[in-house]
This record gives structure tokens, sequence and C-alpha cells, in this order.
């Protein structure tokens, strides 16, 4: 083994990938994050040069683009040692962690969602909080849940730092999507918001907050409920 690879081998970087929604509509919450993974002591990167994920052309059936940007990005993740993503968007974590190798077996990059870390962070007492008891409702996004299967994550976090969980009529594998999704929002913007409008209808009226880990789903559902709020901006008001 040569000294460079040696060093390479030793020298393995976490990388923090927030995805395009953060990064360029969400700034406030982009910052919330990286505030969030500091307070926890975790050790990140991030990468100017990274390209879009994928999730929006893969979703429009362009296989071909989309192995082009995952390409893209497995180069510039390589060239920076990157072993872990950890990153909060539900389309970025569903692509990467579950479509990526379906034209790219070459990944071998793990991949978290930032509940998934976040949580092992809280089992392991290494970060304090203010406990603020507060009922609150949560909604599922699709990319997250029923996509990928994580839906107890996310709760538990809410629940170790205070939150009672009022769920809504219809939640986890029955979630009802934000309509914002899948180019909706974009092109019926009609229908888009009578689809949110249905989903807010689903929260019980005690809740006093409804959290979501979407940036989508929570400027969209925001619009109809201004109960709606991202889960770093509840999770950074109780962190000390």
């Amino acid at each position: 083994m040569g000294i460079l690879s040696f060093f390479n081998n030793i020298w393995k970087n976490t990388l923090f990938y927030p995805g395009c929604m953060l990064k360029f509509a969400m700034e406030k919450e982009l910052e919330n994050y990286k505030k969030i993974l500091i307070k926890s002591d975790i050790d990140f990167i991030m990468i100017k040069e990274e390209v879009c994920c994928g999730s929006p052309i893969f979703n429009a059936g362009y296989r071909k683009d989309f192995r082009n940007l995952i390409e893209k990005n497995y180069k510039i993740f390589k060239e920076k040692n990157v072993s872990l993503i950890i990153t909060p968007c539900p389309g970025c974590y569903k692509t990467f962690k579950i479509e990526t190798k379906k034209v790219f077996p070459k990944w071998n990059i793990e991949v978290e969602h930032f509940t998934q870390t976040f949580l092992k962070i809280l089992k392991k007492g290494k970060i304090k909080f203010s406990l603020k008891k507060e009922i609150v409702s949560y909604h599922d996004p699709c990319h997250l849940g029923r996509y990928a299967g994580i839906y107890e994550e996310p709760r538990e976090i809410i629940k170790i730092i205070g939150g009672e969980i009022k769920e809504a009529k219809h939640n986890k594998q029955n979630a009802i999507c934000c309509g914002a999704g899948g180019g909706l929002k974009t092109n019926f913007s009609e229908t888009a918001n009578k689809i949110a409008q249905k989903r807010v209808s689903d929260f019980p009226e005690e809740a006093e907050k409804i959290i979501t880990p979407c940036g989508l789903c929570s400027m969209h559902l925001k619009k109809e409920d201004k109960r709606i709020v991202e889960l770093s901006e509840w999770i950074l008001e109780r962190l000390q």
C-alpha cells in the first residue's frame, strides 16, 4: 500500500449533503442543521462542487441523465474521501440509499438520514437540551416514510426532547402526500393546494405544532396551516 492510499484510508470524511431545497431556498433551515451537527460534535465537510442528487429527473424517467449526475457526484465524493453522507432531505436520502445502486452498482458510500444520525446522538446522552413539553403532531414525507421506511426515528427524537405526539388521522404508511412533490406544485398548483388543504385537515386541533423533516412539505403545508414547522427549527429551540 502506497503512502497516499494509507492516508486516504485513515482520513475518511463525513459529508453533510443538504439537498437543493435547503441549499437554494431554505437558508435558515440549512444553517439550523449545521448548528445541530456542530453541537452534536459531528465532524463533517460540505462540498461546493457537488450537484443535484438526481431525484427529480429520476422520478421523471430520465435514467441516463440520472446516471450522469450520480457519476459526477460519486467522482467528487471519492476525491474528497467521503465515506458517509448525512442528509436531511428525504428525496436525497431515498435517491442515494435506494435508487443509486440500481443504475450505478459501483456506489459504495454509506448514507444516513439526519434523523437516524441525530437519534443515535441523543441516545448516547452526548447533547444537552431543554425539556420543553409541547403537544405536537407529525407529517410523514412520502420519500422518507413510504419509500424509505423511516417512521420511528423522527418520532423518537420528538418524544425524547419533549414532544407529546398526537397522530394525524392518516399517518405512517397511510399518510397523505403534502401535494407538492412530483412537479405537481409547479405544473398544477390548484390541485397541489387542494391536496395540502386535505392534508392539514387530518391533524388534531390540540396539536400546537405540526413537525415535518421535509423542506418541500413544510413550505407547501405552511401556507395552509401556520402550525407547520420544519424539524430542525423545532430541535434547535431546545438545544442548549
